[in-house]
């Protein structure tokens, strides 16, 4: 099941952004939106092109974006602030 979302992850990359040199703030958002329409989730998708943000031109600028989507588009915008929800009295 994890290869079938990697795989379905890659593709939308590869449809939206093409290589690492294309993605910018513009194409990440294509790329995030693609990902949520299809269920799978923009944080984990994010966190395989942060892995590769070495080969990303201007990562801040595709960093900050993405920040933002998801901040907007996401009920807690991280998953730890949910599990620190969960443990306050």
């Amino acid at each position: 099941m994890a290869n079938d979302i990697q795989q379905k992850m890659e593709e939308i990359f590869e449809n939206t952004c093409g290589t690492w040199q294309n993605c910018t703030a513009s194409t990440i958002l294509s790329f995030l939106e693609q990902c949520e329409e299809k269920s799978i989730d923009p944080q984990y998708c994010m966190g395989w092109v942060e892995q590769h943000k070495e080969q990303i031109p201007d990562w801040q600028a595709v960093s900050n974006t993405s920040l933002d989507w998801i901040n907007e588009h996401t009920s807690t915008g991280t998953p730890l602030s949910m599990n620190e929800q969960d443990e306050q009295p």
